[in-house]
């Protein structure tokens, strides 16, 4: 009797691994495939073409079979400088923004609208209330330690992040990382004057668990970084020249149970 139940123990056991392996696999494969139709569906935008899941395999099928791909396209006008003056299109909850990339740590990533678990899954999220690429202000973007934010671990000072956008690429430079509190919501607060980027995701990296903390770069847009070491000062440490600064006001909710 004894022995009949440890049978039957094993076979449940190996039956809940393979379902665990399976939802595993499920979960990375749909991320994967996700995160290649966005990117391709990006660049056919800034074709000016109209993506499509119909065209998007069709030329997946062309390029396995040996077809040349197209060169990727970029955003018109110089990196790290602001592209446009027109006004942004109202932002919609999952609505893609654009794609980040991070060289030195081989992180490329497409970037939505949201903060929510959802979003998070499957993309980078935006969080609601913080600024666009290429404004005065904080833009403030989430991820999973486990996922795409996981070669945050080893950021360090001076790398450069890349925002593409519909309006231009934008470049930034990393200034410094610290470890908050989930309350801590000051570290979306916008630096006068400046354009900066900051990344959240939870922190200790290897954490079992909902994460206690969470790990925050703090990035300043190139341009940003050049004007503030060329332009001369007045005797009384004011900047003869300067940008206009704009208040930016944000809503983000946390909660210590939450996990990025």
């Amino acid at each position: 009797m004894k022995r009949r139940w440890l049978s039957t123990l094993e076979w449940l056991f190996l039956f809940a691994g393979l379902v665990a392996l399976d939802v595993c696999v499920w979960v990375n494969a749909s991320t994967i495939v996700y995160q290649a139709y966005q990117d391709w569906s990006f660049d056919e935008t800034l074709r000016g073409l109209k993506p499509s899941v119909r065209g998007f395999v069709a030329d997946e099928i062309y390029w396995a079979f040996g077809g040349a791909k197209r060169k990727p396209v970029t955003p018109s006008g110089e990196l790290g400088q602001q592209q446009s003056t027109a006004p942004q299109r109202p932002l919609t909850r999952d609505m893609l923004l654009g794609r980040m990339r991070i060289p030195r740590l081989g992180v490329f990533v497409m970037v939505r609208e949201g903060a929510d678990g959802g979003t998070l899954e499957r993309a980078v999220g935006h969080i609601p209330g913080t600024a666009l690429p290429g404004r005065v202000g904080n833009v403030a973007l989430a991820g999973h330690r486990d996922t795409f934010f996981r070669p945050l671990r080893n950021i360090r000072k001076d790398d450069s992040i890349e925002f593409e956008t519909t309006n231009g690429t934008y470049r930034y430079l990393v200034q410094s990382t610290k470890i908050v509190t989930p309350r801590d919501v000051s570290v979306l607060a916008p630096a006068e004057k400046q354009k900066t980027l900051t990344l959240v995701t939870c922190y200790p990296f290897y954490y079992i668990g909902s994460a206690p903390k969470r790990f925050v770069v703090r990035a300043v847009e190139a341009s940003t970084v050049a004007e503030n070491v060329a332009t001369p000062k007045h005797p009384s440490g004011k900047y003869l020249r300067g940008r206009h600064s704009t208040q930016v006001a944000w809503r983000t909710k946390t909660s210590d149970g939450g996990d990025q």
